[in-house]
């Protein structure tokens, strides 16, 4: 289940549970109706901000991940690209060594074999 998921999950729950709790207490509650809905309502509220505040966490770290992901992945294509570029540069002044010492061969055994 992806973090995402499991932070709507949990905050669902956490929510019911709220309301759950918030039903229980007004069938138990020895206080008058007015007064338990009050409080019920300033621990919904609570509940809420509660649950909201996890859901912008989770969204805030999900987005951190995604940019710090983002990031190394663009440091990685570039290490990569030097990286390929030597080993080009490398490779072309190889060849260029080896077409040297070839025409020095070459041109060493045309004077022997004259």
């Amino acid at each position: 289940m992806a973090g995402r998921d499991r932070t709507m999950l949990a905050a669902s729950m956490l929510i019911a549970g709220g309301i759950i709790g918030a039903g229980v207490a007004l069938l138990l509650a020895p206080q008058s109706g007015e007064r338990t809905r009050r409080q019920i309502g300033r621990y919904a509220r609570k509940v809420r901000s509660s649950a909201e505040e996890m859901v912008r966490e989770a969204s805030e770290s999900v987005h951190d991940l995604v940019e710090d992901l983002s990031s190394k992945t663009s440091e990685l294509i570039e290490q990569g690209e030097d990286v390929a570029s030597e080993w080009r540069n490398s490779f072309l002044h190889s060849l260029d060594r080896g077409e040297k010492a070839l025409e020095k061969q070459r041109r060493r055994l045309s004077r022997l074999w004259k």
